[in-house]
């Protein structure tokens, strides 16, 4: 009779707090903003957008842990859609595509919040391998989707058949939507709009409201920057939270391990807690005149210089001022090689103020395809070395990461080229001390440059195709020499991903070859030098 009672009690507390949920279900209006579009739905469509917002209050104890997600994760991903330019109203994308569950997979093989294919995934920037996974990782996964959404913006100029587009592809978009809706400001939604898009607006309506009100105690999503190697076990004491806490939040670190490297962690704390990232260092610090054995290649100051510059904007008017960013300071990209009296009249600044910016002198030479400031570079980079490759120069490394040349020279008590060797580990934050040697890894040397090469055309068909899927539709010109190095002359539509499959290497390994910074950006007519298997 007991246990009757006690279940009959349970059954109408879930009955009534169903009841509950159900009563503050949001409706859908007639007419909402969506990213600064005007959207009128009409009262089919409205019926038809109630049903799947309905459906995400069915289940409160589902709704609840959800919601709980939502509030955690939401203000990284808001942070990331603004810091590239996109509208925060995409943030309930990521709750659509995944339900904010980090290791999500779906039948297609897409992995992670954002529902990334590998292939996709590496062209956005986002590292995927056995150690790291970023397509889990909330913050560099954002990142990677604002980057997309916008790149698919530019050429479509409509945030509704952008945010389509991340469901169809690029190619598939523009075939679907063609150019009714470019630079349109209204949209009229109706039985015969996109599915992904009213389901979109389902979930708007359904968490809009949601944000800021938690389920449990209030709890903050915690962002700390670790330089690895480091274990779980090791950083659960650090941090006071258990070592299962640290796996469940860091699904992006593969086997549970922090590899080497500079790796932002995740946890909770409870209260009301920052989400700057605070920076934590491990306590084993390169001795004086320790000399490295690892490869550079498997250096982590290895691996962050070739994500370097970061690159964000316009892309495509990047050879013009006021239209990209690099290093997150204004720049602008050369279009041709010239004088910095020429380039400076060409942006808009003065000659004496754009050397300044650069660090540059007036008998200098402005050379296609480099990036260059138009505002103040900073004085430390956002990674803690630099390992000095081949032919590099101190000039050419402050350009890399947007550091003044004079602290990068100060930092590491050293004034000329002549004093750099390939090899050196360089701060770009924190100062050497007085007297301490700079250490050094073994770094391979250039293959030679005397080579005979041999042309070699390649036809494509005639077809139209979305960049992500298939190669695109040009007649190109690669040149192989004879110990294994290839000039690939970049054609229209072509991505790395797609040059990679086509010669046998990684996107890693173009991006270190050619410089290429995270945002994987190439230009028609770009030349790469590839090293084939």
């Amino acid at each position: 009779m007991k246990f009757r009672q006690q279940l009959t009690l349970l059954i109408l507390v879930q009955f009534f707090c169903q009841q509950a949920l159900l009563a503050q279900i949001p409706q859908v209006p007639s007419q909402m903003e969506f990213a600064g579009l005007l959207v009128k739905i009409n009262p089919q469509a409205q019926r038809e957008i109630q049903l799947d917002v309905d459906a995400q209050y069915r289940n409160p104890s589902y709704f609840n842990v959800k919601r709980d997600r939502v509030n955690l994760y939401l203000p990284i991903v808001e942070r990331e859609l603004r810091a590239q330019g996109v509208p925060e109203d995409l943030k309930y994308l990521v709750i659509q595509e995944s339900g904010l569950i980090p290791d999500a997979v779906s039948t297609s093989n897409a992995v992670g919040f954002w529902q990334f294919k590998q292939g996709t995934a590496e062209e956005v920037g986002l590292r995927v391998d056995a150690q790291v996974d970023e397509r889990k990782n909330i913050a560099t996964s954002s990142r990677g989707a604002a980057l997309y959404l916008k790149k698919h913006n530019n050429q479509l100029d409509n945030w509704m058949t952008a945010l389509v587009s991340y469901q169809m592809g690029l190619g598939g978009a523009k075939s679907y939507f063609g150019t009714q809706y470019a630079g349109k400001r209204t949209i009229e939604v109706d039985r015969n709009t996109h599915w992904y898009f009213k389901k979109f607006l389902a979930h708007k309506v359904a968490y809009e409201s949601q944000t800021t009100r938690f389920v449990s105690n209030p709890q903050r999503l915690v962002e700390t920057q670790v330089q690895g190697p480091v274990t779980m076990a090791a950083l659960s004491k650090r941090f006071g939270v258990s070592e299962a806490h640290l796996k469940e939040f860091n699904k992006w670190a593969g086997n549970g391990r922090i590899p080497a490297g500079s790796f932002t962690v995740f946890y909770i704390k409870e209260g009301s807690l920052p989400l700057e990232p605070a920076v934590i260092k491990t306590e084993e610090k390169p001795k004086k005149t320790q000399t490295y054995t690892a490869s550079s290649k498997s250096s982590p100051a290895y691996k962050q210089a070739n994500s370097y510059p970061r690159i964000s904007g316009n892309t495509t008017k990047a050879n013009q001022p006021n239209q990209i960013t690099v290093n997150e300071l204004d720049g602008v990209q050369a279009s041709r090689t010239t004088s910095p009296e020429k380039f400076s009249e060409q942006i808009g600044l003065k000659e004496k103020k754009f050397l300044r910016l650069n660090d540059l002198d007036a008998d200098d030479r402005i050379e296609t395809g480099k990036y260059y400031y138009t505002e103040k570079k900073k004085s430390s980079a956002d990674v803690e070395t630099h390992v000095v490759m081949p032919g590099e120069t101190l000039w050419s490394i402050s350009q890399k990461y947007g550091i003044r040349l004079s602290s990068l020279k100060s930092k590491n008590r050293i004034r000329k080229d002549a004093e750099l060797k390939a090899g050196m580990v360089l701060n770009l934050r924190e100062p050497r001390k007085r007297g301490e040697d700079i250490p050094v890894v073994p770094v391979s040397q250039p293959a030679p440059q005397q080579r005979t090469e041999i042309a070699v055309t390649e036809t494509r068909p005639a077809t139209s195709a979305p960049s992500e899927s298939r190669p695109s539709t040009s007649t190109q010109t690669t040149s192989r020499s004879q110990s294994s190095r290839v000039i690939h002359n970049v054609s229209q539509g072509e991505t790395l991903f797609a040059i990679s499959r086509k010669y046998g290497v990684t996107v890693e390994e173009l991006k270190s070859w050619n410089n290429i910074g995270s945002q994987n950006i190439i230009s028609i007519g770009q030349k790469l030098v590839i090293f084939t298997p």
